[in-house]
Order: C-alpha cells, then structure tokens, then sequence
C-alpha cells in the first residue's frame, strides 16, 4: 500500500507535465497536441517512453485514473498510415524513437491494457509494424548489417549504428516472438544480438557501449556507460531467456550483462541508482535525465521472466526506491522529485525524466505481486496484424530532397563533427 501511495503521488506529478485537469472536467493538454510534450525541451520519444509508464502505472496498481488520457494521446500519435510516423515528427524521426513508442504499445499488448476502439489497429498491431519497418531498414551495405541511428540521411547520426537502435529492434522481436510464438519474429532477435555480438558495442563478457561511426567502417566505439543502453539489452535478453524455456546461452548473457551494472550503483552514492556519465556533476541533457525510468522498468521485468536474477536485483530496486521516494519533496506540490537519488531531500533539478525516473523505479517494486505478461495463448487479446509496416511509408511533403553522392560525402563528414562532438562531450561529462 505504501508502495502504491508513493506512485500515485508521482504519477500526479509526471502527468501534470502533460496536462492539466480543468476543474470543469476533461484535460488541457500543456502542448495542445494529444501525445505530445511541450517542445522545446522534450522530444517525441519521452512523450512515447512516459506513456510506457503510465501503462505500467495502471498494470502495477489497477489505478485507472490516466487510462483514456493515455489511449487516446498513442491513438493521435500513430499517423494515417498507422505506422507510428506521425506527419508531426515524419522530417526528424529516428529508429530509436519509433522503438520507444513501440515498446510502449506492446506492453500495452502484454499487460491488457484496455484495447483500441475496433476501428483502430490493436496494440500488437502498432508493434508489429515497427518490427516490419525495421526489417526493411536493416542495412548491410555498411558494417556487415546492422540499423542505423536515424532513419533519414539528411539527419545528424544517420552514419550511427548503436544499441538504441539495434538493441531495441533486439528487444522488440524478442518481445513479439514470445507474444505471439511465431519464430520468424526471435530469427530477427538474433539476427540483431549476433550482429551486436560482432560489432565493437558488445564486449565479450557483454560489457555495453554506445555506438559506432559507419564512416570509420564500425571498427570502434563510443564507449560511453548509459543505463538505458544496458536496460534495453538486459529486457530482450531476459525475453529471449523465457521464450527459449531457460536456454543456458540466452541465461549466460543475462548474467553477462549484470555483472557490469554495479557501475551504476556506485557505493559512494549509497548505493542507489545513478546515471554515472551525467548525474553526480548534473550536466544530464534532457533525454538522459529519463534514462532510469526505463532502465527500472527493465530490471523488473527481468525479475519476473528471469527469475534467477531476483537476487541481485530485487535488493536495487528496493533500496533505489526508498531513496527516491525520500527525495520527492520538492516544488509547489510538495512532492516532485529530484534527479539525486542519494540526496535526503528534493536537490532542485525536476522535470518530466526525473518523474518517469522516480515513478518506474518506486512501481517496480510491485513486480513481484504482478502476474506475468500475457502472450496470445495464454489470455492476451489485443489485435494484430502481421503484415502491417509493409508497405512502402510516405516520404514526408516538406523533406530535402534525395541525397546524391556529393551530398553523402558532405553529410558524412558533418556526422563525424556531429559525433565527435558528442564523444567528445561524454567524456567531458564523466571526468
């Protein structure tokens, strides 16, 4: 009870962010927009990532109070094609940002939350078209496969090849091979863990780095340390360990990678969860002050399909959790939370990532009184469609124009600036 006392005051706080609630009833979305953020600072991705929260939210406390809110801002965000590249984002989207709406929707799938309206398309299948568009990305002209960053060239990061992308299209296979059984969909989960497997993302004993620069042939790494990064991974892998019914390779990666993540429970920080790279000197950028909230969700969730794991993790989420409720303190409600949670009080620094951050890891501690994810034989009832994200998406009206060759080798080198910057900048971060 307490545990669920917490969360709701924190989810009344994270959705205060979005939108307010008119004494006079209904909602007044902060943006005007349903599914959106207000712009600047907070991209669409962590609108996508907050609604997978609040999904968990009703799954970890039976709380319907923000189910319509949530249903209908993912409703207004999949686009006319239903594809999950809304027009609103259709220049700049990225494969990692349409992989965090589709995580969010398939756990809509896999926790039965409340389904579309019949003349919408289910939850699996929004996922689903996902996984099909991610199929036709994958790219083996550069680095023998793999996805990269963003999904048009004429975007910054378009010559990256990282976990976010490759390990989320891990994730979400993984995902929809146990959901639905069909074995085509863990193929592809494999297809992307070997490929990270051969590149410099993954270490043998599966230490997690970030990314790699196509134009450098993906022979090295930004070896920036993120929770996300590790949590994406740590999810898939654990689904791949519960649909293989305990297969000792998948379980050994498993053990691989949680053997690396003491680093972001570093006891001179008590002990609690800290994004390292940014955290302790609060240079975080807006993104990765909500890198917790999925990595929270993500050992949870690991606890339940890989139960060996409990022992490690459970004492984490439980001591994380008592230290971030402790600090939701703050702001004109008393009870907004910080960025620190080894802080005895609210440290000043909120916002929509501390609050997803604070709500996943104080509800994940529910997870061992919550059942099991559904998959469609055992009582999961949301609609797919295999084929959807086949056909060919429309190209954006008010898009650059085609790339040539020319504009190639220009764009290529302004990554490589783009991207040492950002290498540069991560590890100014964490000296």
């Amino acid at each position: 009870d307490s545990v669920k006392s917490a969360a709701k005051a924190v989810a009344g706080n994270l959705f205060s962010l979005y939108a307010d609630k008119p004494s006079g009833g209904g909602i007044k979305i902060l943006s005007g927009i349903p599914g959106l953020l207000t712009y600047p600072p907070y991209y669409w991705w962590e609108a996508g990532a907050m609604f997978g929260q609040f999904i968990d939210y009703w799954y970890y406390t039976n709380d319907t109070t923000y189910n319509d809110a949530v249903r209908d801002a993912i409703l207004f965000q999949i686009g006319v094609q239903a594809d999950l590249m809304p027009s609103n984002q259709s220049k700049d989207e990225g494969n990692d940002d349409q992989l965090f709406w589709a995580f969010s929707v398939m756990s809509a799938a896999e926790l039965g939350f409340p389904n579309p309206p019949s003349d919408k398309p289910g939850w699996l299948a929004l996922a689903q078209s996902v996984m099909n568009q991610l199929i036709k990305r994958w790219d083996t002209t550069q680095c023998k496969g793999g996805l990269r960053w963003q999904i048009y060239q004429w975007i910054g990061g378009y010559n990256y090849k990282n976990i976010a992308a490759n390990g989320g299209m891990f994730q979400l296979g993984a995902r929809l091979a146990k959901y639905t059984g069909n074995a085509t969909y863990a193929e592809w989960a494999e297809k992307a863990f070997d490929w990270l497997m051969q590149s410099p993302l993954l270490t043998k004993d599966m230490q997690v780095y970030d990314g790699t620069d196509v134009l450098k042939g993906c022979v090295d790494a930004d070896q920036m340390q993120w929770t996300y990064n590790y949590g994406i991974l740590i999810a898939g892998t654990a689904y791949m360990y519960n649909y293989t019914n305990g297969n000792s390779t998948w379980g050994d990666r498993l053990s691989g990678f949680l053997s690396h993540i003491p680093i972001f429970f570093p006891k001179d920080q008590k002990g609690v969860m800290v994004e390292v790279a940014c955290e302790v000197n609060q240079k975080c950028d807006t993104d990765q002050w909500s890198f917790k909230a999925s990595f929270s969700r993500w050992l949870a969730v690991c606890v339940q399909l890989a139960p060996f794991t409990s022992a490690q993790l459970t004492p984490l989420l439980q001591a994380s959790a008592k230290a971030a409720a402790k600090q939701c303190n703050g702001g004109k409600s008393g009870t907004m939370c910080g960025s620190r949670w080894y802080y005895d009080s609210y440290d000043g620094n909120g916002g929509v990532g501390q609050e997803m951050s604070a709500l996943g890891i104080i509800q994940s501690n529910l997870i061992s009184q919550s059942r099991p994810p559904y998959s469609a034989d055992n009582g999961g009832t949301s609609k797919g469609n295999p084929a959807a994200g086949t056909g060919e998406s429309q190209r954006p009206k008010d898009a650059p124009k085609v790339v040539t060759t020319g504009d190639k080798a220009g764009a290529g080198v302004l990554t490589a600036l783009v991207l040492g910057f950002t290498v540069g900048v991560g590890w100014w971060l964490i000296s």
